[in-house]
């Protein structure tokens, strides 16, 4: 149990950091391609608090994928709104795998300090698995997570309507497929594959 329990808190400065810079990466695209909500939310912050969802957070340490807040987004300001939110939505995703990237890298090419500190090397690690989970986890095309939006420019106007309909729904199904055990099954070989790139 004491095991556990100091794993969950090594995990915290991962999921700060993933939920905090994923939501920023959102707001500050869009704020890039004219957007100021985000901006005038107090979003535009890597203060975590700003961006803190209990379940989410909850989610990202027990099992390392979950979300945050979402930042708000009015494609009303874009000048092209279906290919800038696209823009938008891989933008936390980019961010949460160019995170894993560079501790990926600092953990191999300078191994010393955070193999001396085994407490350190785990929270390095951590980093990693939880950057990446966040990643995989919102690439998944169901509403609200970022995937759904990477869908937009294949769904013709005349059906967008009744996209955004079903979408107040989407987090009720995501819960579900959580709870069966499908969307653990879909993102077990996807980490893998991001993990053994990173971390090999």
């Amino acid at each position: 149990m004491s095991g556990q329990i100091a794993d969950i808190l090594l995990t915290l400065p991962a999921v700060l950091w993933a939920i905090s810079f994923h939501e920023f990466c959102h707001g500050w695209v869009a704020y890039q391609l004219g957007d100021p909500t985000a901006r005038d939310a107090g979003r535009l912050t890597l203060n975590p608090l700003a961006h803190f969802d209990v379940i989410g957070a909850i989610m990202l340490l027990l099992f390392h994928f979950g979300w945050a807040k979402p930042v708000p987004i009015d494609p009303r300001y874009f000048g092209k709104p279906r290919r800038d939110m696209v823009l938008v939505s891989v933008a936390g995703v980019a961010g949460n795998i160019f995170t894993a990237l560079v501790v990926g890298l600092i953990l191999r090419f300078f191994p010393g300090p955070f193999m001396a500190s085994p407490a350190l090397g785990r929270v390095m690690i951590l980093m990693v698995y939880v950057n990446v989970g966040l990643a995989v986890f919102n690439l998944i095309p169901i509403p609200p997570l970022d995937g759904s939006k990477l869908i937009y420019p294949l769904i013709p106007r005349s059906w967008m309507k009744g996209w955004f309909y079903l979408e107040r729904y989407g987090m009720i199904v995501l819960l579900l497929l959580i709870a069966v055990g499908v969307v653990g099954a879909i993102m077990r070989p996807v980490m893998y594959l991001f993990l053994r790139l990173i971390l090999a």
